[in-house]
């Protein structure tokens, strides 16, 4: 197969364009879990968090004795019950055990939906400083360690010390004003 000299010259252009290209790519990592350790504004949130879902466990747990409460009540009286009533109460136990699992459902549903209200305002921030540093830093492409993308890096690619670097001095900078 016979190929045109301007073919040729074009692919040679590509392939060293991709060549060239290859060459500026420049990568860099963070670790959101070690930043959001290091976070005293995330650690706070989580704080929060914690004290707000101490009442939605005390709700669970009341639920959960009471339920426990039905089933050694029934244990207790189960020779002595008719059987229809027996039943009665076995069904009452069923129906509770089923709302107690709703309900844990829709309180894990709203802790899920609270935790991310409190963090959002934090991670922006963080994305904010990530974006930054990618910015400044010229990188192509900046990886999550904490998200379980990167098998093995070379750490001196690891900006997650700048990232909380410069979270710590934004918070200095915004608690002296």
């Amino acid at each position: 197969m016979r190929r045109s000299p301007f073919v040729v010259a074009a692919m040679a252009l590509i392939f060293a364009g991709g060549a060239l290209q290859a060459q500026t790519l420049k990568i860099g990592y963070i670790n959101s879990q070690q930043i959001l350790a290091s976070s005293s504004e995330a650690t706070a949130a989580q704080e929060q968090f914690g004290q707000e879902m101490e009442a939605y466990q005390a709700e669970i747990t009341g639920l959960e004795e009471e339920l426990n409460g039905m089933s050694q009540r029934l244990e207790q009286q189960a020779l002595t019950l008719s059987p229809e009533a027996r039943q009665n109460r076995e069904q009452q136990l069923q129906s509770g055990i089923q709302e107690l699992q709703q309900r844990a459902a829709q309180l894990e549903q709203l802790a899920a939906q609270r935790r991310a209200e409190l963090l959002q305002p934090v991670m922006d921030k963080i994305t904010a400083v990530i974006e930054a540093l990618r910015e400044e830093g010229q990188y192509s492409l900046i990886l999550d360690l904490g998200a379980g993308a990167i098998i093995s890096a070379d750490t001196t690619l690891d900006l997650s010390q700048q990232v909380i670097d410069r979270l710590s001095q934004a918070n200095d900078t915004g608690a002296s004003r």
